[in-house]
């Protein structure tokens, strides 16, 4: 499949997303939003892809929403559009979603990066939510996904202050899993997604499924789902033969089932 706003690639077991509108530092409008989300179903729907990339460039990751299409916008055509609705799509990919983020990442480029798993920083990556200069706050995920990350007082200040985090900040905070210099993000980030993807490929995505459930469900609740996968995974030939291996001291040999 061709595409107008973004570049689909496979290396090995991992497939990469690159935002691709340069001139515009990748902000995001309704039909990159679309093509992204058309390509990771495909991705999450391909069972030679075990983890998926989303990156931009080095300049920037996405600087946020193309305001030009949403600036005479009515309330009922924005509670209509598709455009926030696809950040909660991206939640039910089931496969691991890592960004590789350098540059600027504001606006709904820092929420497309929330809405991932994991997130790989180079040194230059900037986060920040600066809808309050235009007179709204966030709207895709950035009040909520922003608030469990880093904390209710340093989220209000990004919110209603527009403060900016460097990369060091959003790692000390626990928003970015690393920072590399900037010639390597991309590269780590795919090596991270490469041995995600070359694990039980059924253990992996339940295993991201129990995570989420911690920052969507009462503890009770998320025990309970944390059990159910667990029990669950003993019925799988990857479970029978990773056990198997440890005994006899010899790498696996995952399936997939």
């Amino acid at each position: 499949m061709s595409y107008e706003t973004i570049l689909v690639e496979t290396q090995e077991r991992v497939g990469m997303i690159r935002l691709n509108r340069p001139k515009a530092l990748n902000a995001l409008n309704n039909t990159l939003l679309k093509e992204l989300m058309n390509a990771l179903e495909a991705f999450d729907a391909d069972d030679a892809i075990g983890a998926m990339v989303i990156t931009g460039n080095e300049k920037a990751f996405a600087a946020g929403a193309d305001i030009k299409e949403m600036a005479e916008a009515s309330a009922v055509e924005m509670l209509k559009s598709d455009f926030i609705p696809t950040f909660d799509r991206i939640r039910g990919i089931k496969k691991p979603v890592i960004a590789a983020v350098s540059g600027w990442a504001l606006g709904g480029g820092s929420e497309l990066a929330l809405s991932c798993d994991m997130i790989v920083a180079s040194e230059t990556a900037k986060f920040g939510q600066p809808e309050i200069n235009i007179g709204v706050i966030p709207g895709a995920g950035g009040t909520q996904r922003l608030a469990k990350a880093v904390g209710k007082a340093l989220a209000m200040e990004m919110v209603l202050n527009n403060r900016t985090l460097s990369a060091a900040e959003a790692q000390a905070h626990g928003v970015v899993n690393r920072v590399v210099p900037v010639e390597r993000y991309l590269d780590e980030a795919l090596e991270l997604a490469a041995q995600i993807a070359a694990r039980a490929s059924i253990a992996v995505q339940l295993g991201k499924e129990a995570v989420n459930q911690a920052f969507e469900t009462f503890l009770t609740d998320g025990l309970a789902e944390e059990r159910r996968a667990f029990t669950f995974l003993f019925a799988t030939e990857d479970q029978k033969e990773g056990m198997a291996a440890f005994v006899d001291k010899r790498d696996p040999e995952w399936m997939g089932q």
